[in-house]
């Protein structure tokens, strides 16, 4: 390891110190307040670091530091997905209402999984306002959710579904699974327990308050500071009530990202938002991704799809929420023109609000996790996260090419 911030935590195999270096730079220089960073290589553990506070002046991060992942959450429940198929209860290419008859309503009959999971079914927001007590009754919720109408021709162009895709990959679960678990025990009981248990979908009750970062949030002065974080586009949309940006991101209605890490919404189960992780518990279910699949009992022709190339619709990358060119297929983020990452379009994961980003890397057989409870104001890219992970890649290119 290098020598560098006694802030640092954690160990680096030899070989990776710089994504130690970039790690306690970001807490020098670049505003950290606390965060964990993981990366699994060739299905070892190379890098688990962890440093600064949970809160200003507060308590120290710790090793087993619980943080909100926002939509980074979404590749966990496309991971849960991904088990469904491997074990033959999912078919992406088949129609989702021949797994629930009651989503064909309103125009929707012939939108695929696929099609549904890449952001491409037009149901990126919901007409009914949604309150905490719509989400805590997955009956009702469902209902709401087999009414809508899509907003653009299904299967078009892809539009972010921030909030509503968890409802539907939620619903989707307790149809498929044979037990009728919802998304979040299915992943307790499937996808954590391999991974260290550290990954949940809402926070259960057993998890003491303690072991959470709460999140610090924005401060909207500081936006003047970063005036290339949003685009002018983005932040007009968002701001415009009736656009499919607003529609999208803003239901249910908070008064900011931080709202989600607080009392009522840490107990309901917001498969899109709302999970909570260890970097050690996310990058070693990307890990199994990146390789084999065996630990999370996700099979190879699955991984096969999963790394596939996005099949984009015909009007391209452009995604008219993210007001961005961004890419998806079958509930993960793949790389893009405008977000970059992984040695290829085989990789894939999901970055959240505020800079947290996992992801797997087949073609350098790795997973990546980082976490943070100070949010930062890039969509994703944010200078924090990227100068770790192009120090983790360059780490690995850099043994791949070393000689033996």
């Amino acid at each position: 390891m290098s020598a560098t911030s006694p802030t640092v935590h954690g160990t680096t195999e030899p070989g990776f110190e710089a994504v130690r270096d970039a790690f306690a730079e970001n807490l020098a220089k670049r505003r950290e307040l606390g965060a964990a960073c993981s990366v699994v290589h060739q299905g070892r553990t190379v890098v688990e670091l962890w440093g600064g506070h949970v809160r200003r002046g507060g308590r120290t991060w710790e090793r087993d530091t619980l943080v909100l992942i926002y939509s980074v959450t979404k590749g966990v429940a496309a991971a849960a997905l991904a088990r469904l198929h491997t074990e033959g209860h999912l078919d992406y290419d088949a129609p989702v209402a021949a797994y629930w008859p009651e989503f064909g309503a309103a125009g929707k009959r012939d939108i695929t999984v696929r099609c549904l999971l890449a952001h491409q079914a037009g149901l990126a927001g919901l007409d009914l306002r949604l309150r905490h007590e719509d989400l805590a009754d997955l009956d009702a919720l469902a209902k709401v959710l087999a009414r809508q109408r899509p907003r653009s021709t299904p299967g078009a162009r892809h539009a972010y579904h921030a909030i509503s895709l968890g409802f539907y990959q939620s619903e989707l679960m307790r149809r498929l699974d044979p037990q009728g678990r919802t998304l979040g025990r299915y992943v307790e009981e499937e996808l954590a327990r391999p991974v260290g248990g550290d990954l949940h979908v809402g926070l259960p009750e057993s998890v003491a308050p303690e072991r959470v970062a709460p999140i610090e949030p924005l401060n909207p002065l500081r936006l003047f500071l970063h005036p290339r974080a949003f685009s002018p586009r983005f932040a007009l949309a968002l701001a415009w009530p009736w656009s499919s940006t607003a529609r999208s991101i803003r239901n249910p209605k908070l008064r900011g990202p931080a709202d989600l890490d607080a009392a009522p919404w840490r107990s309901v189960e917001l498969a899109s938002a709302n999970g909570y992780a260890t970097a050690r518990a996310l990058a070693s279910l990307y890990g199994s991704l990146a390789t084999d699949g065996a630990a999370l009992g996700i099979g190879a022709d699955t991984l096969a799809l999963l790394r596939a190339p996005a099949e984009l619709p015909p009007s391209g990358e452009w995604d008219t929420v993210f007001k961005r060119r961004t890419a998806f297929a079958l509930g993960f983020m793949k790389p893009s023109s405008d977000f970059r990452f992984g040695a290829s379009p085989a990789a894939f994961g999901a970055p959240g609000v505020g800079g947290s980003f996992a992801y797997a890397d087949p073609d350098r057989a790795l997973g990546y996790a980082y976490v943070t409870n100070r949010l930062g104001f890039n969509v994703f890219d944010d200078p924090r996260e990227k100068a770790l992970r192009q120090a983790c890649e360059a780490c690995v290119d850099a043994l791949a090419g070393a000689p033996a």
